[in-house]
């Protein structure tokens, strides 16, 4: 059985065992050695889930993606796998859980209800709205707008990779991905991405902002950081999908935007 090491550079050898000679026992090695991946991305992919959804199941789609990374990735490129890897192990879990429908449609409209409504009235008042003010537009009580968010957030783990509009093939992730990299038009578009990005940032709540921070940049799960902030899993549960509705509002300015360009 061929073993890996920890240090990347070590494990070339086993690289080059499987891409230049085809060694399916180094394939395997490889395989096994990255399958700490697959959890990692199950563990975070699985907050906020349905609990009919197996982790069995996700842990499944996850392989497939890491399979198929290890057969397309190329180490003489320098790049670090892991990173690679991860994007790859998430794309097949959420495809493999969309191909499942394990989001209701009415969730799904009652998202992009409120999206609109983020997009709409913080456009109008030029600042991050409350609760109260949300509320009103939709005509439901804060409670139910609670209880909303609370169901949505199933749904914010798959946010970027949604079309950005219903009837769209581009998704609000692939504005992020350098396809024309000496399109200079691209460049300034990517440049007022990254700073309508920014100020939606900025105008999160603090505990807003504090979630996104320690979620997506400490990478700590909302169980985690339900602990740091002394709140409950499922108050932290729904200022991460209120963070994201309010991004994804603003990326959807960004992009009328540059449609009326």
């Amino acid at each position: 059985m061929i073993a890996l090491k920890q240090s990347p550079l070590s494990n070339i050898g086993v690289w080059k065992q499987w891409k230049s000679d085809g060694l399916l026992s180094a394939k395997q090695a490889l395989i096994e050695h990255y399958l700490p991946l697959v959890d990692y991305v199950v563990g975070r992919l699985l907050i906020g889930l349905p609990k009919t959804v197996s982790r069995d199941d996700l842990s499944s789609y996850g392989i497939m993606g890491l399979i198929d990374a290890i057969e397309k990735f190329d180490y003489e490129r320098g790049l670090q796998f892991e990173t690679y890897a991860s994007w790859r192990i998430r794309g097949a879990i959420i495809d493999g859980l969309r191909q499942g429908d394990w989001v209701p449609r009415s969730v799904r409209e009652k998202a992009k209800k409120i999206e609109d409504a983020y997009q709409k009235l913080e456009q109008h008042y030029l600042r991050s709205v409350t609760d109260a003010e949300i509320s009103a537009y939709l005509e439901v009580s804060e409670k139910e707008f609670q209880q909303m968010l609370q169901e949505i957030s199933i749904t914010t783990v798959c946010s970027f990779d949604d079309p950005i509009k219903e009837e769209d093939s581009e998704t609000r992730l692939s504005l992020m991905v350098d396809e024309k990299a000496k399109n200079p038009e691209y460049k300034v578009n990517e440049f007022f991405l990254k700073e309508s990005l920014a100020k939606a940032i900025d105008k999160l709540t603090e505990k807003e902002r504090t979630v996104v921070s320690l979620f997506y940049y400490e990478e700590l799960s909302l169980s985690e950081i339900a602990e740091v902030m002394s709140l409950s899993p499922s108050r932290i549960s729904q200022l991460h999908s209120k963070a994201v509705l309010r991004l994804r509002g603003s990326l959807g300015r960004w992009k009328n935007q540059l449609l009326q360009q």
